[in-house]
């Protein structure tokens, strides 16, 4: 690649990351290096970039293997994005990158750090962390318990049945537990536990919306109306071209949080006094039940946003 466009003045790197190693590249310069995706790993990586003057660093998202990295870089001081890779991949194909392998990815990460510079995202706080890894594992034994009660339809044999049975008490009793812990964790946070208020005064938002969304959208309240529906993945796009005018579609977002925000919305529908109505009126509109629904969770997530950003909003001076 070469070094002719114009680029920002700081220096800047992409790491690619994978289960195993680091493959680092700093922007503009020759040279690349691989380490070890662990402690010792992360500390030769710091040294390599605090050498080449480097403070920023952009990593996508890998399932979880950037967490501890983007940790260390971060308590080094540098400043660090982890982005999806979904837009890093249509960069790479709109420089003609086509070939893929942890070191070119590394340098397009890279570039993608000089041009399009994302924003440093703050270190999430160990509470924050602690409830997102409860909230996951909540997601996965219920996931579990739903597998088990399929089973169990199809389950005839008392040996079988009985064992599934005590599969699902011992999930549910898991999935309990976490829950207790969960409400435990936002319950010694003062800001977290003030949030889960505000949100469950909303009609149609249960205990486990308001969690999800604390724990796994801790930008809700921080973001305009447009950012945080881009965010969650509830922005509609258009679909046009020519005479053509396509229907709108969502893409992308954050899976977890849409869920969540699809079972508030399937009850604001039939108990909220202002959601109720405006979904009578869509459907009466003639849109499909999904649209006029999804509709609703944008209104939803949007009256969210601003009941947190109300919240956190400083008092006017008296």
């Amino acid at each position: 690649m070469d070094a002719s466009y114009r680029s920002d003045l700081a220096i800047v790197a992409g790491i690619d990351v994978s289960k195993a190693h680091l493959d680092l590249a700093v922007h503009a310069r020759a040279g690349r290096r691989r380490v070890g995706n662990d402690p010792d790993g992360h500390a030769a990586a710091v040294a390599y970039l605090r050498h080449a003057g480097v403070t920023r660093v952009v990593l996508e998202a890998t399932g979880g293997y950037e967490r501890s990295a983007a940790r260390s870089l971060r308590d080094a001081g540098l400043a660090v994005a982890v982005v999806n890779p979904r837009p890093v991949r249509d960069f790479a194909r709109s420089l003609g990158v086509l070939a893929k392998t942890d070191r070119l990815d590394a340098a397009v990460l890279a570039r993608f750090a000089a041009e399009r510079w994302p924003g440093a995202q703050p270190a999430p706080s160990p509470q924050q962390e602690e409830r997102d890894a409860l909230i996951t594992r909540r997601r996965q034994l219920v996931r579990l318990r739903a597998m088990e009660r399929n089973h169990l339809e199809h389950a005839h044999q008392p040996q079988v049945r009985r064992s599934i049975l005590q599969m699902i008490k011992t999930l549910s009793r898991q999935i309990d537990d976490l829950d207790a812990r969960l409400q435990q964790s936002i319950h010694n946070d003062p800001a977290a536990h003030a949030a889960e208020q505000r949100l469950r005064s909303v009609r149609g938002v249960g205990p486990v919306t308001a969690r999800t969304l604390i724990a796994e959208l801790p930008e809700l309240g921080h973001l305009n109306r447009r950012q945080i529906t881009a965010l969650v993945g509830l922005a509609p796009f258009c679909q046009d071209s020519g005479r053509r005018s396509g229907p709108r579609q969502i893409r992308g977002g954050r899976a977890p949080v849409r869920a969540a925000l699809y079972m508030a919305a399937l009850a604001a529908a039939r108990t909220n006094p202002v959601l109720r109505p405006y979904y009578h009126l869509l459907r009466a509109r003639g849109l499909p039940f999904k649209s006029a629904l999804l509709a609703c969770m944008r209104k939803l997530l949007i009256h969210l946003n601003h009941q947190l950003r109300c919240l956190r909003a400083p008092l006017p001076p008296a």
